[in-house]
């Protein structure tokens, strides 16, 4: 059976078709209309020529930077805006006289590392992404978990587990809360807190840069962003004990947090003791669409 998954993203709309062996054997990208209706024509002639080319027709998942409302079945929370308060799954179904499955981009994430990824063969996986911001997913037994309120994984919106006396109302998010977990261990949220101490930069790499280099601030910023790290992680874990944890983002290519991180995982789960994998993702930029493809996995 081909899987056709799609990344519908704010700039760019890519389908990924793979076979059974989630061997890819199709890929096009195309720029994303930023209007409904020009969008959904886009999605049907990617899959259209996708099915052409190939001679043969495909399940169709799609990865969207959102959600569908289980009350409403309407997109919300999407920051290609357009696309909220549609039916997109409808929608598109209609146009291609097939069920579509439509799932939040972190939740594909954690389902392509769950069915040949990283974390292949685990059963539940939570998948964290961490660039300019900072999202989650979790699949159980390669499938997602959206949960009842369509919200699951959205941990980067919690508050930072055990704060101290200066982190406590210390940023604000775009969410409207303040100290929630993504203001401290995203890409931005680094860089933030290393300029707040005395810093200078614009990204990540060039903390890391001068990280290598034994720069005393450098390695400050860092320590405190792998104890932060591991106390997020440290809440999922004492809740859903993950059989693994796999990272996205940019801040996945950090190779320093691998080894660090585990010790310091042990300071906070319950118990003292966590033998949890925390691994890079397998498929990087690709996990997302791949893992829209993957939600007809098993069918």
């Amino acid at each position: 059976m081909m899987r056709m998954g799609i990344d519908l993203g704010g700039t760019k709309i890519e389908l990924v078709a793979i076979d059974d062996q989630g061997k890819e054997i199709f890929r096009k990208r195309v720029p994303t209309p930023r209007e409904y209706q020009q969008t959904l024509d886009a999605l049907t002639q990617l899959v259209n020529e996708a099915e052409t080319t190939l001679g043969q027709q495909g399940s169709v998942g799609i990865g969207i930077p959102g959600v569908i409302s289980p009350f409403t079945g309407l997109v919300k929370n999407a920051n290609s805006t357009w696309i909220n308060g549609h039916p997109l799954d409808k929608d598109l179904g209609a146009r291609l006289d097939r069920e579509v499955r439509v799932a939040n981009d972190a939740n594909c994430f954690a389902v392509s590392e769950a069915v040949d990824g990283a974390a292949a063969g685990k059963s539940v996986v939570f998948g964290v992404i961490i660039g300019t911001g900072c999202g989650a997913g979790l699949s159980i037994n390669g499938k997602v978990h959206g949960g009842g309120n369509g919200i699951g994984g959205e941990w980067g919106h919690n508050p930072m587990p055990w704060m101290t006396a200066d982190e406590f109302n210390s940023t604000e998010c775009f969410c409207g809360n303040k100290d929630c977990i993504e203001t401290f261990i995203s890409g931005t949220g680094f860089v933030r807190d290393h300029n707040l101490h005395g810093g200078n930069v614009k990204t990540g790499n060039e903390i890391m840069a001068l990280y290598a280099q034994g720069d005393e601030r450098a390695i400050s910023s860092f320590e405190r962003y792998i104890d932060r790290l591991a106390r997020a992680l440290a809440h999922v874990i004492n809740v859903l004990d993950p059989d693994a944890i796999v990272l996205g983002g940019g801040m996945s290519n950090v190779e320093e947090i691998y080894p660090l991180l585990p010790e310091k995982l042990n300071q906070y789960v319950l118990g003292g003791e966590c033998r949890t994998p925390v691994v890079a993702n397998l498929y990087g930029c690709s996990s997302g669409v791949r893992g829209a493809a993957w939600l007809w996995y098993g069918n």
